[in-house]
């Protein structure tokens, strides 16, 4: 039975997870069958258009806090205001996506990264912005993606029928990518020729797309989810119904060690191109764009996945832990880059499974707290992870800091594989 949870967890456990039905998000669908539904092609499209905006934010950021302070330290202090209010208060802005509609809360995000964003324009053409209103700026960018990450990761499953979800989560995280292939690209060529206040702009803009998108949704053709009704003690619900509940305890297990000490890219790529090949900043620029074409080439894959399941997840882990290691140990850059292409295609593989598993798992009106958990650990998580990898790459070398991560996401991978195996048996004995 659904409806608010007990504060007192001990009398009232947590509620079981949705069960796989027979055929339950298992039907193969064609590549693109979720953009047939108005409502999530309406969301994509505009989610779309505010990625190419966001990147162009953030790469004009970078810029803008090297121009001011000329300091690798500071950047590295500004990027991680951004993920700050996240790793703090993630816990917090999932339960308040929980408890109210998701879509509304979802416009009103936009609509205040929008006045942010314009604010940011209006400074940077002015020529008034500072280092310290710029950290502040990226405080308020995080705080307000406390509430848009877990609001926009959970209503995509209020857009689709559950046995579209897999295939509507691996589209979405397809056109993310493309969208990050374009954004910077983007960005580079107006900071050249312009400087980073059009970038502002333009990002300002995107975030009507997305407002423009989300007022057209049709509410009749939604899925419709209950709300979860205030009450004490639910954010300790949410926790301790991810503690018992180990078709999520696990992927959430997966996500916390990759997002902390494999998905820490910007710092590894960097030290192994150019202290490890001396292939300087066009050797990291190829690295990172070889791997965004393999994400958008895995998801074009992921599209098609029949199924999604906790012990596929580890595998995906597994697989694209040893491609990060192939990497990591590559004689010559070209090889490297080759396998980094695989590499880019298994991270696409692992993020959307892990998005699509969490998803179906858990029970709706917990669906915000879990996807909060998740952006903690895949995002928060940079918070410790990237300081963490480079000091690993800093006192044993450039190619121990990618040698980390690959490490950390096949051993967390085979160790899920190992633990699924019992359960496996039981069910096989039943």
């Amino acid at each position: 039975m659904h409806g608010a949870l007990m504060s007192d967890i001990d009398r009232k456990p947590p509620p079981p997870p949705v069960p796989a039905e027979p055929g339950d998000g298992t039907a193969r669908l064609s590549g693109f069958a979720s953009l047939r539904i108005r409502n999530y092609r309406l969301y994509t499209i505009g989610q779309s258009t505010s990625v190419v905006g966001s990147w162009m934010q953030t790469v004009a950021v970078g810029w803008l806090a090297l121009e001011l302070t000329h300091s690798g330290t500071m950047l590295g202090v500004v990027t991680a205001a951004r993920y700050l209010p996240i790793l703090l208060l993630g816990a917090w802005g999932g339960l308040v996506v929980d408890r109210h509609d998701r879509r509304r809360l979802l416009t009103l995000t936009q609509i205040c990264f929008a006045v942010q964003g314009a604010l940011l324009t209006a400074l940077s053409w002015a020529g008034l912005m500072t280092l310290p209103l710029l950290i502040v700026f990226m405080l308020v960018l995080g705080l307000v993606s406390v509430f848009d990450n877990p609001a926009r990761q959970s209503l995509i499953s209020e857009l689709v029928e559950r046995e579209y979800l897999t295939n509507a989560i691996a589209i979405n995280s397809t056109l993310i990518n493309t969208a990050k292939l374009i954004g910077p690209g983007l960005a580079g060529v107006i900071i050249a020729a312009l400087g980073v206040t059009p970038c502002f702009a333009l990002d300002t803009l995107s975030f009507l797309a997305v407002i423009a998108s989300l007022l057209a949704l049709r509410p009749a053709e939604m899925i419709p989810t209950e709300r979860e009704t205030p009450a004490k003690g639910q954010i300790r619900a949410g926790l301790a119904y991810i503690r018992r509940t180990p078709r999520l305890l696990h992927p959430m297990v997966m996500v916390y060690v990759t997002g902390i000490l494999t998905w820490e890219f910007p710092v590894s790529l960097p030290l192994l191109t150019t202290d490890g090949f001396h292939a300087g900043a066009q050797g990291y620029g190829g690295s990172m764009a070889v791997m965004s074409v393999g994400a958008v080439v895995g998801g074009f894959v992921a599209v098609r996945r029949r199924r999604v399941t906790t012990r596929s997840l580890a595998l995906s882990a597994v697989i694209w832990g040893s491609l990060i290691c192939a990497a990591a140990l590559a004689p010559n850059l070209p090889l490297a880059l080759a396998v980094l292409v695989l590499v880019g295609s298994g991270s696409i593989t692992f993020n959307s499974s892990a998005k699509t598993v969490l998803q179906m798992e858990a029970v709706p009106q917990m669906r915000g707290r879990v996807m909060s958990l998740w952006s903690i650990g895949w995002m928060g998580g940079t918070v410790i992870g990237a300081p963490a990898v480079g000091a690993i790459g800093a006192a044993y070398g450039p190619r121990s800091a990618l040698l980390t991560g690959g490490v950390a996401a096949a051993a967390v991978g085979l160790v899920m594989l190992a633990v699924s195996l019992p359960s496996r048996r039981t069910a096989a004995a039943g």
